[in-house]
């Protein structure tokens, strides 16, 4: 990690196409039954005037994490929150039999490190860098002294952390109400739509996840979603290339997503 580095010195996500990078700003990947209920989060720095913004960013630290380094741990001592300017940062929770569950990869224009946003109190889960990121951190005692002087900051803030709240809440309703395969065919119908771009065999889901990536999502195990994947390559319905996936009949997914197989 190193800090003071310029929030822009690389590409916010050069895995990504910038026809899909400009769809994922203030917005989260998350297993939800319906995206279009969570919404998209407003920046929340986009509400302040430019004076306003810059006194935040004044009080904060920029920060960069390459790929696979840790902004916070689950259980440590809370010290303020981290908002997203590049990149994509994974939050999950681990059991204690270490088992892991994603609870969202959150985008630019969002922030990570509640719920609790004053520097109170421990991480409720873990925060990781799944991309090269750049991040703000603001420290919680100075959080709640600038939003006594900026209303809007504070507005952002409970803004935010509703946003959260209707994401988690999504999610547990799908791990409570779907099984596994429905989880899978449709997380994998969501990639398709958000990261989908034209390819000469389907549909090119534009950025990488690994096996372990799905399971973590869907609440399921590696092994389970590499079989359910050869599975779903033997039928013809998709193409795997080590950990990239091109849907080659996305209309078999649906039938399959409609029919809750």
């Amino acid at each position: 990690m190193q800090e003071g580095t310029s929030a822009y010195s690389f590409a916010q996500n050069t895995s990504v196409p910038p026809m899909v990078r400009g769809n994922l700003e203030n917005s989260a990947l998350i297993l939800a039954e319906n995206q279009t209920v969570i919404g998209k989060l407003p920046s929340l720095l986009a509400p302040l005037s430019q004076r306003e913004r810059d006194l935040v960013l004044s009080h904060g630290r920029r920060k960069v994490f390459y790929k696979g380094a840790t902004l916070f741990n689950q259980g440590a001592q809370h010290d303020g929150i981290y908002l997203i300017e590049t990149g994509r940062i994974r939050v999950f929770y681990i059991s204690p039999s270490g088992r892991e569950i994603t609870l969202a990869y959150w985008y630019p224009g969002n922030f990570v490190g509640g719920p609790e946003v004053f520097g109170a109190g421990v991480h409720s889960w873990t925060g990781v860098a799944a991309s090269n990121s750049s991040v703000v951190w603001l420290p919680g005692q100075q959080l709640k002294s600038l939003i006594t002087e900026i209303p809007a900051l504070a507005i952002g803030i409970i803004e935010g952390l509703a946003f959260k709240g209707k994401c988690y809440s999504t999610l547990a309703q799908m791990l409570g109400t779907r099984s596994a395969t429905e989880r899978l065919v449709h997380l994998l119908l969501h990639l398709t739509d958000t990261y989908g771009v034209p390819d000469d065999n389907g549909i090119f889901i534009a950025t990488a996840f690994t096996h372990a990536d799905f399971a973590h999502m869907v609440g399921a195990t590696r092994q389970w979603v590499t079989i359910f994947l050869k599975r779903l390559q033997n039928d013809g319905i998709i193409q795997c290339r080590k950990s990239q996936i091109v849907v080659r009949d996305r209309a078999a997914l649906a039938v399959m997503h409609e029919g809750q197989v």
